[in-house]
């Protein structure tokens, strides 16, 4: 094969670290914007981004030359640095260590950019560990709740 054709459709679930500092409603869009940059200058492709205060959401393509151990540590890394120099407010912030990767079948896309979308009315419905443990058991992931 003279070529090699790779599509990593991943959803890409991560927290900020407990007791930590949430992001302010009126700085997520440029926290989404800033993490958007990060995913390009990867070489991924980034399909839709969203999240709460409290945690984001990815819809993304992974290039084929980066892990996604990688591709996630550059831009939880990148975005914390750059979010803790947007205010005083934020010295304290962090991401939690761990995140959530979920491969994503091209066929169901837009479900889940409808999904990633729709946070605000979710949330209002399901917490966020209600939402994550519902990603892992759909995915077969087995977990021990204490490290979620």
């Amino acid at each position: 094969m003279a070529n090699t054709y790779v599509n990593n459709l991943l959803h890409i679930v991560f927290h900020v670290k407990s007791k930590g500092t949430p992001i302010v409603e009126g700085d997520l869009d440029h926290v989404h914007r800033y993490i958007a940059g990060i995913v390009k200058a990867q070489g991924g492709v980034l399909i839709e981004i969203g999240g709460m205060p409290d945690h984001v959401h990815l819809l993304a393509s992974l290039p084929k030359t980066v892990a996604l151990a990688d591709f996630v540590k550059t831009i939880k890394a990148s975005s914390s640095k750059w979010i803790k120099e947007l205010n005083s407010y934020y010295g304290g912030f962090s991401w939690q260590d761990g995140y959530g990767a979920f491969s994503v079948s091209a066929s169901i896309v837009p479900r889940v950019i409808q999904y990633i979308r729709n946070q605000r009315e979710h949330h209002k419905v399901h917490t966020f560990m209600d939402e994550y443990k519902s990603f892992l058991q759909a995915a077969g992931i087995d977990y021990d709740e204490r490290y979620l």
